[in-house]
């Protein structure tokens, strides 16, 4: 739930407030979102499920678009993230982008900032659309991101799904620490993003970290349900989806 921090009020998250009511009744494990959604809901969230606070940013898309940034800051610092109420922080690795030493720098700074804490560093390690690489979700484009995010210290990676079992193991078997799967723009059905998460965790993701995917679903409740049986539960597509608008 950090979308609005570059697209401002984007479809499926006009009331913060209710998203959260609703996936953290049907069993959201933990909700990764800004400084504005933590402070404002602070008493629905802290205590409740751990909550990810993304502490760096970039323009808004008024300005650039997603991955094609020339300007990336870190905004806020581990300390200020816990008093705040975070369990953890997270920040973006843009592999192959303009501001890709930039990135790696405030991953490299936040870690050393938790270090010795409880404090997860959860890093967004994508790969970007550029000269030396053509395509984004090339596996070993992917892998490559996520290790680099690895070996500059983070706990935790989210990185997008390859598109094939084979494609993404070849990104968890080379990384040391547990990856995660973003979600990504909306896809086409629920069947489609659910049968993407079963394929992650086959190929070794710990789990996903979901936005769009859930909060535009017609049932955001319902397709958290369904991805909480799929990574804890190890359910099958069909089993989740049996009754449910696919």
């Amino acid at each position: 739930m950090d979308h609005g921090r570059t697209d401002g009020a984007v479809k499926g998250l006009e009331d913060p407030g209710r998203v959260l009511d609703i996936v953290l009744d049907a069993g959201a494990d933990a909700v990764l979102t800004t400084i504005g959604v933590l402070k404002h809901y602070r008493d629905r969230l802290v205590g409740r499920v751990p909550v990810l606070l993304r502490i760096d940013g970039g323009p808004s898309s008024y300005r650039e678009d997603w991955l094609s940034y020339t300007q990336w800051r870190r905004m806020i610092t581990v300390n200020e993230a816990v008093a705040l109420g975070a369990s953890g922080v997270c920040v973006m690795a843009f592999i192959g982008s303009k501001v890709e030493l930039d990135t790696l720098e405030i991953v490299t700074r936040t870690v050393v900032e938790a270090a010795g804490t409880n404090v997860p560093v959860v890093v967004e390690a994508l790969p970007c659309r550029s000269e030396r690489i053509p395509d984004p979700l090339d596996s070993h484009a992917m892998a490559d991101a996520a290790r680099l995010a690895f070996e500059h210290g983070a706990d935790l990676i989210k990185t997008y799904y390859t598109g094939s079992v084979q494609g993404f193991r070849a990104v968890t078997t080379s990384c040391p620490v547990p990856c995660l799967v973003a979600g990504g723009p909306r896809m086409a059905s629920r069947r489609a993003a659910l049968e993407a998460v079963k394929e992650a965790i086959e190929a070794g993701a710990r789990g996903v970290v979901f936005g769009r995917n859930i909060w535009q679903d017609l049932d955001p409740g319902g397709m958290t349900r369904a991805l909480v049986r799929i990574v804890h539960d190890t359910a099958s597509v069909d089993e989740v989806l049996a009754g449910q608008t696919q």
